[in-house]
């Protein structure tokens, strides 16, 4: 595609700015600003991914990696800010869901340990996981808000704070999993997923786009699974004060 060819697609931009403007819902301003935020940030990945690519230096990509990493903690801590320590927390998920799939991916050659491999994927899971973590933490916080009462009858009752908090801990991880799991349901019926289609228009053979697909979508449902787990499992305890009290503070 040619930049003139692109440009041409700005047209997409202009179709929601005018209706936006007409039906005065004030969201120009907003619009404008992500179009340009999405190609300036784009464009620069671009380079920067070419450079890594052409270096193809084990350094480069850790540090590719560090960046997706820090990226996604600090969007997702904004979710969560009331929880002690929510940002290492989900530092600490993220980087631990980069280590099992990575290492079954490279530990088992299922692809090659190059650049062109390891950082685009770690990029969708990663990116995933980000999303993932943020539908818990908005489902976490609204259920510990709608149950305090009963929480709190738990604990005065004797009960542990992870008995306390079970239930709200478990609908909590399921509905953040349930989009995911739905989603892969219907893949390849209602959608054709975006790396699948961006092979085949880079002219890739279907089944090896189909192949490569299937290989993020079982790694998708990892990472759907450890990070609601694993954040939901190191946020909990910080929810109560040394006395086993849930804190008052709300959480959103």
């Amino acid at each position: 595609m040619t930049y003139t060819a692109l440009s041409l697609t700005l047209i997409f931009v202009l179709i929601p700015l005018i209706l936006s403007k007409s039906l005065k819902l004030g969201l120009e301003k907003d619009t404008v600003i992500a179009t340009v935020r999405s190609v300036i940030q784009l464009l620069a990945v671009g380079y920067v991914l070419k450079f890594v690519f052409e270096a193809n230096s084990n350094i480069y990509i850790l540090l590719m990696i560090a960046l997706i990493i820090i990226a996604a903690t600090l969007n997702a801590r904004k979710k969560g800010k009331a929880i002690k320590g929510i940002t290492w927390k989900i530092a600490v998920t993220f980087i631990m869901i980069e280590v099992v799939t990575q290492g079954i991916l490279l530990g088992l050659n299922i692809v090659p340990a190059t650049a062109q491999y390891i950082i685009p994927i770690s990029g969708m899971l990663i990116g995933n996981s980000m999303v993932l973590s943020i539908l818990f933490l908005n489902r976490f916080s609204a259920e510990i808000e709608t149950s305090r009462d009963e929480i709190e009858l738990i604990l005065s009752l004797g009960g542990t704070p992870k008995q306390a908090i079970q239930k709200q801990l478990t609908d909590s991880i399921r509905a953040s999993m349930i989009p995911t799991i739905e989603s892969q349901k219907t893949i390849g019926l209602v959608q054709l997923p975006g790396m699948m289609s961006g092979q085949i228009i880079g002219g890739a053979d279907p089944i090896q786009a189909v192949q490569f697909q299937l290989l993020i979508i079982f790694g998708l449902l990892t990472t759907a699974t450890l990070t609601s787990i694993l954040i939901g499992f190191l946020s909990y305890p910080t929810l109560f004060n040394e006395r086993m009290q849930i804190l008052r503070k709300i959480l959103y």
